[in-house]
């Protein structure tokens, strides 16, 4: 359980609910262990002498015994729920921190199906262990001991049985909790691949309804499900194999107590109310037993689970500021760079760049060109450090961007990926993300540049208009828009658009390009793009080709100078267009 008692720092600001919780299990376990011996009395002293007074003078102090116990256990069941699940809430936002400070890599590495499976199942894993810590397993070790002494001290001769149970008791739960430990660990993974096949097909269910890829993709998760449904199987039937066993060794017991008792009281050794309270204490003792046993498998899944998070907690971002990372307020905008290398891989991988080299400067618009697959979007990714160079530089105002901090360096660059994320929320809050400051005039001069004004006019409440999860209600191009506006809001150095503009119309392509030219010298502009007709005015063009810079150049040095740029536009614009442009 190593895993689990180091997650247990989370449960230090709730220390209070954590001590009072079993502190109230004790009193209502001492209010257990005294029914057996109350009962004793008034088998052997009140029946035995006709003594109804005593009898009900018992009775009474039970009740009241029972009723201390019961408020007791509602006590600790309240601050155990407290502090559990207070303490799982923490566990679930520090998880959640740590992702947010994950760098591109890492959440590459970790997967968003298995992260999420570590937000949610996994978190109430440990989270019912710290509930059970503070309840049941206070509860049943002060049982177990309070059982024991109290039996034998109503009969020492009965208590020779408990000799005989004992290590067949422990051997059972030795043996199980360690099976049951490699099975649970089995049982989270094969969740994980259930979740990730769901977020998948959910991701994409367009596209599987598109290609009529319903069957496939339910024979897909059906795989999935039915391994994780088998793990779980074979983890339950474990399980489900305690207690048996357990009742099995409580009957033998019961059996064994009443049959060398009854020859005890025969021998006159013994009072029959001293069998009925062993009995009790046996019973009591036992079923604690039981509850440990139980408890020890279901830590078992909560370590594993445990260990899982600890994964998550303890992963450092690849990307990190450095010790003493330089501070800047805002940046010109001038990028180069400088015989930049990068794999995905690491320095073993196969490059996804190969030694590039180029230098825009400030206020310049840069196009990015190539093939698919020629590391178009990798190289503009270097830019705000969404990953580092494997080999290299890559230089902002002529310093390195690994000597910056991350958030300065952001704070000066927007984006625009290739896929236009939104929030829930509205139309106004989504450009808004990136200045929560900016006011109404600028949220709506954001939205003209990016020529997402007209159709926002037509909704329903305009920028009030509600945007549905991931914005369902919207076209690829108007999300694509309102993705420009949100990176245009935030006026930043660096502009990088990232095929943002594959949805809309060339109509609009050409009033955004516009809008765009008309900030000229207020920003850096990176263009990555298959359309010819979105690089003709760039002051750069990079051609990649195969991660490597094939050529670099206006549109007309490049139509003179390079075969792969001359291919391109070739294969886009017929001789009558590219004679005119």
């Amino acid at each position: 359980m190593k895993s689990l008692r180091r997650l247990i720092r989370f449960m230090a600001p709730y220390r209070a609910w954590a001590l009072v919780a079993p502190a109230l299990m004790a009193l209502e376990v001492a209010m257990d262990l005294a029914q057996p011996r109350l009962l004793q009395v008034i088998v052997d002293v009140g029946i035995a002498n006709q003594d109804m007074a005593l009898v009900l003078h018992t009775l009474a102090i039970m009740i009241g015994v029972a009723m201390v116990g019961a408020a007791g256990g509602i006590g600790c069941t309240i601050y155990a729920t407290r502090a559990a699940l207070a303490f799982g809430a923490d566990v679930r936002g520090a998880l959640f921190r740590k992702v947010q400070r994950l760098s591109f890599p890492d959440l590459d590495r970790l997967q968003t199906g298995r992260l999420v499976t570590r937000l949610t199942n996994d978190v109430d894993q440990v989270q019912e262990a710290a509930a059970m810590v503070l309840r049941i397993l206070v509860r049943a070790p002060l049982l177990v001991a309070g059982s024991l002494i109290m039996a034998v001290i109503t009969s020492p001769r009965l208590s020779l049985l408990l000799v005989a149970l004992a290590p067949l008791l422990v051997i059972t739960f030795v043996v199980i909790t360690g099976r049951a430990q490699r099975l649970f660990s089995v049982v989270q993974d094969r969740l994980d691949r259930v979740n990730i096949t769901m977020l998948e097909n959910l991701a994409g269910v367009r596209v599987v309804k598109a290609f009529v890829r319903s069957a496939h993709e339910m024979a897909r998760f059906r795989e999935a499900n039915d391994e994780f449904m088998r793990a779980t199987v074979r983890a339950s039937v474990l399980v489900a194999t305690v207690m048996p066993i357990m009742m099995l060794l409580v009957n033998l017991g019961v059996v064994g107590v009443i049959w060398f008792g009854g020859l005890q009281v025969q021998a006159g050794n013994v009072h029959v109310g001293q069998i009925l309270a062993f009995v009790n204490y046996l019973m009591q003792m036992l079923a604690s037993m039981m509850m440990v046993g139980m408890l020890l498998i279901r830590f078992s899944r909560a370590d594993a689970s445990a260990q899982r998070i600890l994964e998550v907690l303890g992963a450092e971002p690849t990307v990190q500021d450095r010790e003493h990372a330089d501070q800047v307020e805002r940046l010109a905008g001038a990028v180069e760079f400088d015989h930049v290398t990068f794999s995905y891989d690491g320095d073993g991988g196969e490059p996804v760049l190969r030694d590039v080299c180029f230098v825009a400067e400030p206020g310049q618009t840069v196009a990015v060109i190539g093939a698919t697959g020629s590391g178009k979007s990798t190289l503009v990714h270097l830019i705000p450090r969404l990953y580092d160079v494997s080999a290299g530089r890559v230089l902002v105002d002529g310093r390195d961007v690994r000597e910056l901090r991350q958030d300065d360096l952001r704070r000066s660059i927007a984006i625009v990926l290739q896929e236009s994320v939104l929030f829930t929320g509205t139309i106004s809050d989504n450009i808004r993300y990136a200045r929560p400051d900016a006011s109404d005039d600028e949220v709506r001069e954001a939205a003209r540049l990016a020529q997402a004004e007209e159709f926002i006019a037509t909704m329903p409440e305009g920028y009030d208009t509600v945007v549905g999860q991931r914005g369902v209600n919207l076209s690829g191009g108007q999300k694509q828009r309102l993705a420009i506006a949100r990176a245009l809001i935030c006026r930043p150095a660096i502009l990088i658009m990232d095929d943002c503009t594959s949805a809309v119309d060339a109509t609009t392509e050409v009033g955004i390009v516009e809008a765009l030219n008309s900030l000229a010298g207020a920003c850096t502009r990176f263009v990555v793009t298959h359309r010819v007709g979105s690089v003709l005015g760039a002051d750069r063009i990079v051609v990649l080709d195969a991660g490597e810079v094939a050529a670099t150049g206006t549109h007309e040095e490049l139509l003179a100078a390079s075969p792969i740029y001359r291919e391109i536009v070739a294969s886009q614009l017929d001789d009558r267009e590219v004679a005119n442009v």
